[in-house]
């Protein structure tokens, strides 16, 4: 191959070689994809879910849930078909909407961290500062700044010229090994790319750092050790999914070349791109007790309109 011009598709490192483990990977898919389809569901449903935490969930859930979806059901199809080609244009597809969702959803974990900031530290402006309006605008924010990162990563990446084959040393496409295949000195164009977006995630994890400091330090003011135990369990599912998320993000793309392997660089991407959208779900339901009973009274009257007769029969569907 000369250049990327004579590409017409890629090939991914399959999931798995046996029907067993295909099929297992089919059924590990399905929890995360109900886990945030119920966390979507009861927020959209109830309306004293209608508040600016409950509404950056929805959206987080939504993120997640594509995410998760870009990346996982086409290398099950692969898998279970026992293919592993996907064309330039899906790849590009595929590349684009993963950066556009991680991004946007890093951008939305800061404007959470300025949330959480807001209620401990100063709650009698939290309705001011965080309307109706003012959450839209933070949230479209947020979904727009990881539309254009993705579009400027995806435009520049395959804008390089391939020469080194076609075989993306992963089970989808993402950008390092894409630039692997690249046969020309361009590709530092788009390390110049990944350094500057990098410098505004560390901006970005400097400013969560920052609202957590400055959060801890309210929270210790509190008299009451119930007081301050309440307060901090509010954030604790927030802390903790910001905590994965970079952990494995940073281990994914910073980890040292000499510990490098492809079955090594499939474990890691499994890590960073499928489980914090399969355990974000998990970590905010635990504890919330609002989302639980928004769940619960959700379920209650779905089972009531289905399972018994309008007002004035006395007849139970059986």
């Amino acid at each position: 191959m000369s250049n990327s011009s004579s590409i017409s598709q890629f090939l991914l490192l399959s999931f798995a070689d046996t029907r067993q483990l295909q099929l297992l990977h089919f059924w590990l898919f399905l929890p995360p994809v109900r886990a945030n389809g119920l966390i979507i569901t009861p927020i959209a449903w109830d309306h004293h879910l209608h508040t600016p935490m409950y509404f950056f969930l929805l959206n987080l859930s939504v993120l997640d849930l594509g995410s998760i979806s870009t990346t996982v059901p086409k290398a099950m199809a692969n898998s279970l078909m026992d293919n592993r080609s996907i064309s330039y244009l899906g790849c590009a597809a595929q590349l684009f909407f993963f950066l556009f969702l991680i991004s946007a959803e890093y951008f939305l974990l800061t404007i959470m961290a300025y949330d959480r900031y807001v209620a401990i530290c100063q709650p009698l402006h939290y309705g001011t500062l965080l309307g109706t309006r003012a959450c839209a605008h933070m949230a479209a924010a947020a979904w727009a700044s990881g539309f254009l990162y993705a579009l400027l990563h995806t435009a520049n990446t395959f804008s390089v010229p391939l020469c080194q084959g076609n075989a993306v040393g992963q089970f989808f496409c993402e950008i390092p090994h894409i630039l692997k295949l690249s046969c020309s000195h361009s590709y530092l164009r788009e390390i110049g790319l990944l350094v500057v977006g990098a410098c505004f995630g560390f901006v970005c994890f400097i400013f969560v750092v920052m609202s957590y400091v400055v959060i801890f330090r309210a929270v210790l003011r509190i008299p009451s050790e119930k007081g301050r135990h309440k307060t901090f369990s509010t954030c604790l599912p927030h802390l903790s999914v910001v905590s994965l998320f970079l952990s494995t993000g940073i281990f994914a793309y910073l980890k040292p070349p000499s510990i490098s392997s492809p079955c090594l660089d499939v474990v890691v991407s499994v890590l960073y791109s499928v489980v914090p959208p399969a355990v974000n779900p998990l970590i905010y339901s635990l504890r919330n007790k609002e989302l639980k009973d928004g769940l619960r009274k959700m379920m209650s009257l779905y089972y009531s309109e289905i399972f018994v007769k309008p007002q004035g029969s006395a007849f139970v569907r059986r």
